[in-house]
This record gives C-alpha cells, structure tokens and sequence, in this order.
C-alpha cells in the first residue's frame, strides 16, 4: 500500500484502487498538485470544514468518481450536483474492494459558504482497508478515550494523526493516542499548514519508538509504502 501525503490532512491511499481523502489543495500552499491534476476512484471528507472539505466537489464532477461523508454533509455534496455516498459512524461501505468504516472524531463540522451555514453532521474518522491493508484517518481530532476501541477493533497497521494544536491534537496527545491505538506506523498530518499550527512531529519518535511504533514524517508530496 502506497500512501502519499499531499499537505494538511490531504492524502492518496492506494492499493490498486486509488482514495483521495480530505483535499484541500486550492488555497493550500504546501500543496504539491493542483485540483486538475489529482487521479482517484473515490473521495473521502472527514468533516464540513473548508480545509478538509476542500475540493472535493471540483474533483467528484472532474473524475466523475463517489464522494464518501457523513449523511448531512453527503446530502450538501450532493445538491451541489457531485455524486455523494453518505453513511455513519459503525458503517462500512464497500466500494469496488476498498472498505471505509466511520469511526468518531472529536471536532465541529459546520459549512460556512457565501454566508450561507449549512448542518455539516457530526465530523469522523475513516479505516480505509484495501486487500486486507488498513489505514486509519483521524480527521480533525482532540484525544478521546474511544481511539482505544477503535484500534482493538480495526487494528490499523497505519495512523494518520493531527499534530498541530490549536484546532486538534498536539504532539502530546497525539503521542498518547498512538500509544492506545497501536499502529505499526504513524504519519503526522494537519500541521505547518499556517502559523498557528506549527508542530515539530519529531517530537514523538523516541517516545513512540519506545513502544515499537515507528514514525514515519513526510514532507508534502512524498510517499510511504507499506
């Protein structure tokens, strides 16, 4: 499985089938690809926020390919003419081989468009498991006792982690969240982005290597392979 990052919590999952999740690339600077340039076989969004959100639509219409979200925020992809899949949490959708399963996130999720405030639903998390490889993304997140659950549950071998404070998680927590999901692997995310999130995931590599989790930082438009 490759997984490349492209800036925030942007990232291509791949195995065979390729799952774009949260791309927020216009307006993201650290963004190594454009809109116009992002292949797929389906979209996953975490929550209504615009950095995470993103260009979602944009890419739904162009590859003509689902967009994966909570029921409220589905229903606001859809009437925007994209073709949206909505579910909830303890759901999996089968798509093609690829399984999302929604997991919580501790987080808000309101839409804010043209001063027009549109129900976003609650935000989430996604196991996406491809061939029997699992890839747990947080989404946006604060630490919560159910990460435990979650990786007895899904025991993903890799974990995307918000890092940045301020808005999620710091490394601290992040760090403490890893210790309970158990991943083999870590990558931060959803830091650096802007001044206010700055972070130094670096941070956590003695305390998770402790634990016989490896971190694995990547820069904008490098790739893990597991």
């Amino acid at each position: 499985m490759k997984i490349t990052w492209l800036g925030h919590s942007a990232f291509v999952i791949e195995e065979g089938k390729k799952v774009l999740v949260d791309p927020f690339i216009t307006g993201n600077e650290l963004a190594p690809v454009k809109p116009d340039e992002v292949e797929c076989d389906i979209i996953a969004v975490t929550h209504g926020h615009g950095d995470h959100l993103g260009d979602a639509i944009f890419i739904g219409k162009r590859k003509n390919v689902p967009i994966v979200a909570i029921y409220e925020l589905a229903e606001y992809i859809n009437s925007k003419g994209a073709n949206a899949i909505g579910m909830n949490f303890g759901g999996t959708l089968d798509y093609e081989g690829v399984k999302l399963s929604m997991v919580p996130a501790l987080h808000s999720s309101g839409i804010t468009e043209s001063n027009f405030n549109h129900d976003g639903g609650l935000p989430a998390g996604f196991v996406i498991e491809i061939n029997g490889k699992k890839v747990y993304h947080a989404g946006d997140t604060g630490l919560f006792g159910d990460m435990k659950l979650i990786g007895e549950i899904y025991r993903p071998d890799v974990v995307l982690l918000p890092v940045g404070g301020l808005f999620t998680m710091d490394t601290k927590l992040a760090t403490i969240a890893a210790k309970w999901i158990r991943p083999k692997y870590v990558i931060p995310m959803h830091y650096n982005t802007w001044p206010p999130i700055q972070a130094n995931p670096e941070e956590m590599r003695d305390e998770l290597e402790k634990e016989g989790i490896k971190l694995v930082v990547l820069k904008p438009g490098e790739s893990f392979e597991f």
